[in-house]
Formats: C-alpha cells, sequence, structure tokens
C-alpha cells in the first residue's frame, strides 16, 4: 500500500516540547499527519476485501447520510501501529481499542496520535500503554481508543521522510 501523504514528527514530553529524538516517558506524545487519498482506499480494500458501497459509490455514500465517499475506518486506525512501528522499530503492538466518532473523507488531513499513558518494564522489554486518537484538520475527533504495545527499548527515533 502506497502513503501518499506528508508526516510531520512531533514528540511533546510532559516536561516541555522539543523536537529531537528522547527518550518515551509517561505523558508523552507522538504524532503524524496523513491524507487519504482514492489510491489509499481502493488498495486498502483489495487487501480487506472491504468493497462496502460508501467507500465507492458517491451516491450511495450521501443516501446513507454522508458527505461523500468515507476512508475505512480501520484504515485511519492504522496510523496507530505505524505512528509506533515507526518509532520504535521491533514493537509489538498488543491491543487496540476504538471507537469511531466522526467519518474520515478523501483528502482530509489526519492527524494521528498517541501518548504513552503508562510504562511498565517486563523481561528487559517494556509495556507501554497508549491513548490513541485521530484529528480531522487538527480539531474534530474522528477516532480514539487505546493501544497497548510490546517496546523492546524506550528510545525514540526519529522518523524522517
Amino acid at each position: 500500500m502506497t502513503f501518499v501523504s506528508h508526516e510531520i514528527f512531533i514528540l511533546f514530553t510532559a516536561d516541555q516540547d522539543i523536537k529531537a529524538p528522547t527518550v518515551l516517558k509517561t505523558g508523552d506524545v507522538i504524532r503524524q499527519t496523513r491524507v487519504f487519498s482514492n489510491q489509499d482506499v481502493t488498495e486498502y480494500s483489495k487487501v480487506s476485501n472491504d468493497l462496502n458501497p460508501l467507500h465507492f459509490d458517491d451516491e450511495f455514500a450521501r443516501n446513507a447520510g454522508f458527505e461523500d465517499r468515507i476512508v475505512h475506518g480501520m484504515l485511519v486506525a492504522a496510523l496507530f501501529p505505524r505512528i509506533i512501528a515507526s518509532h520504535f522499530p521491533g514493537a509489538v503492538y498488543v491491543s487496540q481499542g476504538l471507537h469511531f466518532r466522526s467519518p474520515v473523507y478523501i483528502g482530509d488531513e489526519i492527524v494521528g496520535e498517541v501518548q504513552a499513558v503508562s510504562i511498565r518494564e517486563n523481561k528487559k522489554r517494556y509495556i507501554v500503554k497508549f491513548s490513541t486518537k485521530c484529528f480531522k484538520n487538527g480539531e474534530l475527533l474522528v477516532l480514539d481508543g487505546e493501544a497497548m504495545a510490546i517496546l523492546p527499548n524506550l528510545a525514540v527515533e526519529k522518523v524522517v521522510d
């Protein structure tokens, strides 16, 4: 799947704003921005076999109460493991709970955000609970939940676009 997007790495610590790699602490937030394209929706539907007309038929989507065709919710939610794995290579994504709050349309700018809620060391690895959120145009909450991941270490690697 091709990611036709731009990405921004921002890490906010509970103490101060920084923009360099650091060690993850409770309260830290990592964000990435993504614009979902028609190609993304098409490619995702091929691997998921989700051919719901809400994603492909403008008229069907409007008759269902949407402004236009919508992006698959699980495709939007895929931002969370992407953020975690890209900043913590070798991370194992263990669980994810989701609440879909508002539709995402093709071309919407979505900011995915993970915030470390708790960190526990276990056998030289770290079990981290994250609060997960996606915002449309930087302000409207479209998706939220919680994720759990096992990280090999707490060093945050900066992603280069």
